[in-house]
């Protein structure tokens, strides 16, 4: 009886080891077969946004050519999700235009984005976004999965140009509860999903329509079409979990229910701000703000291509009548809506002139097309006469100041409308508007037939108001009922900013080069007066790289170059710089020093500069000084002569330029030379004024 227990149990044995080394055999074979899957780098376009990919780190590849300012990028460093994705690595110098392998990881959205030109892409700032995102190089850190497919927060993704597939998350496991899969469905005018055993989210058919994405947010007020189409959107879990229940349902606009899962930690009213890991975004849930027409884009921010300080002065007089003064708002709208207004491109406002000018609305009041539009609408028609001279002298005075909105470096443009002729006269208000720098457009509509211009005031009256008058200024319109022809013709002229001619002004538009006498009879005393002098002029510009520039030379015998055109291009900056020069003392070589401020100084001007001379001195010259002179005024250099104490006035005046009466000055001491100041810059300003307006 033992021996057959003891077989029995030897039996057992046997055949216990033989299964034990049939498992482990078994098992070496799995493992042989299950191979690590490749990983595939999903490749996306240009146009494809951050905020559109749920995945909250993935690595991409980009194509070449995503510098184009199509694709539009917001802010610097740390982008809103709103930004292209590859526009924004080559911002970033991750890429260049030839594009390539990124890593992307989502991170919080910020208070504000500061936008700034990079590497050939010009990002945009925007006040406050719901999520961002950093971009980086292609190195996948060791641990991370990154996933070979990417999920899209809409139904049909651009995953489909790409020619990748669309994968869907699994939906977290809950601790104490059965993980089951989550059903993402949306449904057309249905409020009811089946639930099934896998995530999915449905395709709508072709013929249901949906909206293509467009590099330009799309404007506040629209409802886009996967919203209607799309309207219901139902999450629920399977019916077969333990413990399910019915589901908590919200809905924020009719035929919308959100069903929210047992067991599932959804915070539906926290949707606006991205957390990684959150439930609705992985269940392919699209945002509150992607879908939203009333607050999901940002704001824009113009068009920086046509930065112009705009004012229309529009013909409220009682002659022009309702229907026509309904046509004249539908124009502003329409110039509103084609200027694509914004804090960073044109801004816009608005003065009625009928016996009186008034302002509906400066330039800070509405800052964009669509608020813009809105406040045209409710302008009410004033009537009187049409005193355009009078309204042009009120926005003179009035509208283009910085508590109004001037930004200062824009061209500031006034576009005035009027109903055949004005009651008043334009030619004395418009020489004052151009000379403070602004670009009077005239839109003469309906003008004086042959037979009406007997009562024309002032004949010939917009070609006395227009900056220019080569035709570029003036549009004549026969008839109001053609005048929404001239929306674009007219945009495309004020954006013009190289043609904006008016935008210069005396104080803004010269190379000026002080020449200074430094010779032994002039004195440290007198010379620290002449210093003083040149400040008292140089405070009366605005000064900068771009506006007017000053350069000083010092000269005795010999000559030297105290600072350059480039040196300095800030007012403090020159101020401290004339303050710094020190008195050098010798004999006076006036005509070798124009010599060398002609070579050294003015050599360097910029071609679109008035080159403008002032030459300071205290005696006459022990060389010739007419050649020289001679020479800059054939350089098309303006030389301003001022002769103090000793200095022949011969001398000077064969130094000015012609007529010398305006461009050379004497006083008998030092002391009085800062009472020329007021004379000759207004003479400058003259000078300036005078020159051919065609």
């Amino acid at each position: 009886m033992e021996i057959v227990v003891l077989t029995m149990k030897a039996s057992v044995i046997e055949m216990f080891l033989v299964l034990l080394v049939t498992g482990i055999h078994s098992n070496k074979e799995t493992t042989k077969k299950v191979k690590r899957p490749k990983f595939t780098v999903p490749q996306i376009n240009c146009d494809v946004k951050a905020g559109k990919i749920i995945n909250p780190e993935f690595v991409v590849k980009c194509p070449a050519g995503c510098q184009d300012p199509r694709y539009h990028v917001y802010g610097t460093d740390i982008y809103a999700s709103y930004s292209s994705v590859c526009g924004a690595a080559v911002h970033s110098g991750v890429l260049d235009n030839s594009g390539g392998k990124i890593l992307v990881r989502k991170v919080a959205g910020q208070s504000g984005y500061k936008g700034s030109y990079s590497n050939g892409v010009q990002s945009l700032s925007l006040p406050r976004w719901r999520e961002s995102f950093i971009v980086s190089e292609a190195k996948p850190q060791k641990g991370v999965t990154y996933p070979s497919a990417l999920t899209y927060s809409s139904s049909k993704s651009p995953a489909a140009k790409a020619g990748e597939t669309t994968k869907a998350y699994q939906k977290p496991s809950v601790p104490g509860t059965t993980a089951q899969p989550v059903t993402l469905i949306r449904v057309l005018r249905t409020t009811t999903a089946e639930a099934t055993h896998t995530t999915t989210l449905s395709k709508p058919s072709p013929s249901a329509g949906s909206s293509t994405s467009s590099p330009r947010p799309q404007p506040m007020g629209q409802r886009s079409q996967e919203l209607e189409l799309w309207s219901t959107t139902v999450y629920t879990s399977s019916p077969s979990s333990a413990g399910t229940n019915p589901g908590i349902q919200r809905r924020d606009s009719p035929g919308a229910a959100f069903q929210k899962p047992a067991g599932a930690y959804v915070s539906l009213g926290e949707t606006d701000l991205w957390k990684p890991g959150s439930v609705l975004l992985n269940a392919g849930f699209v945002p509150k703000e992607e879908l939203s027409t009333q607050s999901s884009e940002p704001v824009s921010q113009g068009d920086p291509s046509c930065k112009i300080d705009l004012s229309f002065l529009i013909d409220g007089s009682a002659s022009i009548g309702k229907r026509r003064f309904r046509i004249q708002k539908q124009f502003l709208a329409d110039v509103a809506q084609a200027l694509h207004i914004g804090p960073a491109g044109p801004l816009m406002g608005v003065v009625q002139y009928g016996d009186n000018p008034a302002t509906h609305f400066n330039l800070k009041t509405h800052v964009s097309s669509r608020d813009l539009k809105t406040a045209i609408e409710k302008i009410t028609q004033r009537g009187g006469l049409s005193n355009v001279g009078r309204a042009i002298s009120f926005v003179t005075k009035n509208f283009f100041s910085k508590v109004n909105g001037n930004r200062g470096g824009a061209p500031n443009v006034a576009v005035v409308i009027v109903d055949g002729w004005p009651t008043d006269k334009v030619e004395e208000a418009s020489r004052l508007a151009r000379e403070s720098g602004i670009n009077i457009f005239f839109i003469t509509i309906e003008g004086a037939v042959e037979n009406e211009k007997q009562y024309v005031i002032e004949p010939n009256f917009a070609n006395k108001a227009v900056c220019r008058t080569n035709g570029f200024y003036s549009l004549n319109v026969q008839s109001w009922f053609s005048l929404h022809k001239t929306v674009q013709p007219l945009v495309k002229r004020v954006c013009d900013t190289e043609r904006l001619a008016c935008s210069k002004t005396c104080f803004n538009s010269a190379d000026i080069g002080f020449v200074i006498d430094g010779s032994s009879s002039v004195g440290t005393s007198n010379f620290r007066t002449v210093l003083q002098f040149v400040a008292n002029l140089s405070k009366e510009f605005e000064i900068s790289d771009t506006d007017t520039r000053i350069g000083a030379v010092q000269y005795t015998y010999e000559q030297r170059l105290e600072f350059g055109f480039d040196d300095y291009n800030t007012k403090p900056d020159i101020l401290n710089a004339i303050k710094r020069v020190g008195y050098w003392s010798g004999g006076t070589s006036t005509g070798a020093a124009i010599n060398y401020a002609l070579e050294q100084l003015f050599k360097k001007s910029k071609p679109n500069k008035r080159k403008l001379m002032i030459l300071i001195t205290d005696g006459r010259s022990y060389d010739d000084v007419r050649i020289p002179a001679m020479v800059a005024h054939h350089k098309g250099v303006i030389t301003y002569a001022i002769g103090v104490a000793w200095a022949a006035q011969d001398e000077l005046e064969v130094i000015a330029t012609h007529p010398a009466k305006d461009h050379s000055f004497f006083v008998d001491e030092f002391d009085n030379l800062y009472k020329s100041v007021p004379k000759i810059i207004q003479n400058i300003c003259t000078e300036f004024n005078s020159q051919p307006r065609n």
